[in-house]
């Protein structure tokens, strides 16, 4: 486990790395980091999906010793990072379709499994990771992921959840949270957004699988970020993260605003961040400050017409009521808290 620093700077939840020891400090403050997602990208501004990506691959470069592959779907961080004939990867990296970047790494650990066994050892040194949105992860290569955790393939799988399809419009996926306004879920009708009852947890159906590591994370929780990287990388089989990673345009949030949400959707318990080993839970972030869902909700234009007009508090309630289950399940508030 890693120890989580406790100095804080007053009124924020930050630390400057300055006043920590240079082991203390994170992947992104040394000048040794590896760049992976380098400059020159065509992310949106205050893109969530561009952080959480830089953040993880290059945590998983340190660990690996800058010996690492890439798998990527199609998807958002495909496009904006690799407009023919440009790339802003600095690692092996190979794009596959939209469904099968989990096959696609498997087929790579595949042959460096061979290779490493001719050369007479357990495990090769170089290691394989699988990345992919929301859409291609938990809706299009939903059985490809399925498949490589039944089989404990050697690749960590990062999902970069920002809750929709956003490169082609903004359009539902099994991510998109209830009562969201998208492309195909209208504000509209007696029921406005995207259905309750509907959609896929798929941390949990990683656990279901028991494969040996599984967690959540937020691009709010820089250092808990490259922590569960590195704790993914020290070990071989099928390992998944799952990260949410806010969208300014898809979310209609302000560019600024996408670290901000990111921590209200872990305080408020809509977006519970654990860690997961062999199908039981092993640590979870408590909440060092609970709010209401409403906090997360209003800055989101998305869900703008819960609170337009008379506004909708009965959905409200609803999506309150779901971040309450998720800090019982979680264990996410502290018995002081729980009292308060």
């Amino acid at each position: 486990m890693h120890q989580p620093i406790k100095f804080y700077q007053t009124g924020t939840f930050t630390v400057g790395n300055r006043l920590l020891a240079p082991e203390q400090r994170s992947v992104q403050a040394s000048t040794e980091r590896s760049n992976s997602l380098n400059s020159g990208h065509r992310a949106c501004q205050g893109c969530g999906e561009a952080l959480g990506a830089r953040y993880a691959v290059d945590a998983a470069m340190r660990a690996t010793g800058n010996r690492l592959i890439a798998a990527n779907a199609t998807g958002c961080l495909e496009v904006f990072s690799t407009p023919y004939p440009e790339t802003s990867w600095q690692l092996p990296w190979i794009h596959s379709l939209f469904g099968n970047a989990a096959a696609v790494g498997t087929g790579i650990a595949a042959a460096l499994k061979v290779k490493a066994l001719k050369a007479g050892q357990e495990h090769s040194d170089v290691r394989v990771i699988a990345q992919g949105g929301d859409g291609g992860t938990t809706d299009i290569g939903f059985g490809c992921l399925s498949g490589m955790f039944e089989r404990n393939d050697d690749v960590l799988y990062l999902c970069y959840d920002n809750e929709a399809y956003m490169n082609t419009g903004v359009q539902r996926s099994s991510a998109t949270p209830p009562a969201a306004r998208t492309a195909t879920t209208m504000a509209v009708g007696a029921h406005p957004g995207a259905e309750f009852g509907q959609g896929k947890n798929l941390p949990l159906i990683a656990m279901a699988h028991e494969i040996p590591y599984v967690a959540t994370a937020t691009v709010a929780d820089l250092r808990d970020l490259e922590a569960k990287v590195e704790r993914a990388m020290s070990m071989h089989g099928a390992r998944y993260l799952h990260i949410l990673v806010p969208c300014p345009l898809g979310w209609g949030a302000a560019s600024q605003d996408t670290i901000r949400l990111a921590r209200l959707a872990r305080e408020t318990g809509i977006f519970p961040v654990f860690e997961a080993e062999h199908g039981e839970v092993t640590a979870v972030t408590q909440i060092r400050r609970h709010v209401p869902v409403e906090e997360y909700l209003r800055p989101q234009k998305r869900f703008a017409h819960l609170f337009s007009g008379a506004g909708q508090p009965g959905v409200i309630e609803k999506i309150q009521a779901e971040a309450d289950r998720n800090i019982r399940r979680f264990k996410l508030l502290d018995e002081a808290q729980q009292e308060a």
